[in-house]
């Protein structure tokens, strides 16, 4: 059965969209989703569903909705797209946790970078759905601005990998 990991964008970020894990996690079994488990409380949750990726977010994206007023926006990946993305992350010398991926739904468009504002020397880098962004003075204070970042949710490479490595625990303990 399939290992998804769901990536909410917007949850438990700045107090917008509150929602415990463990309500996450409530909401993820009442779907019928198996194994569920959650990481950190930034809206991170891996589970086991039969069901097809656009049917899983759609059912995600539903109940959140019901339950928040709007949907925060879902992002699925598989482990082997975490674990890709982790091992292809550009920017060798940065420290993972100064090294932002977003996720995003569809791939940005092909100008994107056009009108990317980086006055804190942060460096860029699209690949397929994803966004890194090297913050080499960390995220907290940086001004950068890029609109191709508004659909997604941004993920520090510590948490990629740590995601990647769980879903694989998970894949693995049905083996």
């Amino acid at each position: 059965m399939p290992v998804y990991v769901a990536l909410l964008r917007a949850i438990n970020v700045g107090g917008t969209g509150m929602l415990p894990m463990a309500e996450l996690k409530a909401i993820c079994e009442s779907l019928g989703f198996t194994d569920v488990r959650t990481y950190i409380q930034s809206g991170n949750v891996l589970f086991r569903s039969e069901l097809s990726e656009a049917k899983v977010q759609k059912r995600l994206e539903d109940a959140l909705a019901e339950r928040m007023g709007k949907a925060p926006g879902v992002i699925l990946r598989s482990r082997s797209q975490l674990e890709k993305i982790a091992d292809e992350a550009p920017f060798a010398g940065a420290k993972p946790n100064f090294l932002l991926v977003t996720f995003l739904p569809e791939p940005p468009p092909a100008d994107a970078l056009e009108k990317l504002v980086a006055p804190d020397g942060e460096e860029v880098q699209i690949s397929g759905r994803e966004i890194y962004i090297h913050f080499p003075n960390g995220s907290g204070k940086s001004k950068l601005k890029l609109p191709a970042l508004k659909p997604g949710t941004a993920r520090n490479l510590n948490t990629v990998r740590k995601l990647a490595e769980l879903a694989a625990e998970l894949e693995e303990s049905r083996a």
